[in-house]
């Protein structure tokens, strides 16, 4: 379980295709000796599992995670290669500040960004959801981009907009998206309830 609060951003030292899928290297800035092997760590929003970790220099440290088929074709981790900026969050612990909204790291799909503007204080982005995941995302409601939790502004069709403060530019990787990047996207879990529940007619 996550927030969606990006507490550091990683960079891909390494990638490598494995009879599983995929397993990359991540340069971060976490204490490797906090990191348990199996640990979950949401990597732009995919809880991975760590299968390796330790330090490179008085820096920076790293751990290893690995993206299971599935994974590749469901979200951005099959575009991940050797310099990749990579959102990165540790898992909730009990008693933890829930800063953002609730996120499994699991995501539903990716959305692609359709527009980018500048303004004087906030960047504007208008992204577009695949059609089935559309209709989970409301206007002012929550969701989770590359495993940041943020605010919708406006929705219009498969269409929705965000707008990001100069904090969460530069602290996470969002700086560095443009049209037509795929973004993963986990639409808020009471949204998806709710959705399930409307479908359901008792016998």
């Amino acid at each position: 379980m996550f927030t969606g609060i990006i507490t550091d951003v990683g960079e891909v030292m390494k990638q490598e295709t494995i009879p599983a899928g995929q397993r990359v290297k991540i340069a971060t800035h976490f204490d490797p000796e906090t990191i348990a092997l199996g640990a979950s760590i949401a990597c732009n929003g995919v809880c991975h599992t760590v299968v390796e970790a330790g330090s490179l220099d008085e820096a920076r440290n790293y751990f290893s995670v690995e993206s299971a088929r599935e994974t590749l074709d469901l979200t951005n981790a099959s575009s991940w290669s050797e310099g990749s900026a990579i959102n990165l969050e540790r898992s909730l612990k009990m008693g933890d500040e829930l800063g953002g909204h609730l996120v499994l790291g699991h995501v539903d799909g990716v959305a692609e960004v359709v527009e980018r503007q500048e303004h004087p204080d906030s960047v504007f982005f208008k992204l577009r959801a695949p059609g089935q995941l559309a209709r989970f995302i409301p206007p002012k409601g929550s969701v989770c981009l590359d495993g940041t939790s943020l605010t919708v502004n406006d929705v219009e069709g498969d269409d929705f907009t965000i707008f990001l403060i100069p904090h969460t530019l530069s602290n996470t990787a969002w700086k560095e998206k443009t049209v037509g990047d795929k973004i993963n996207l986990e639409v808020d879990m009471m949204a998806r309830y709710v959705a399930r529940l409307n479908e359901y007619t008792p016998s």
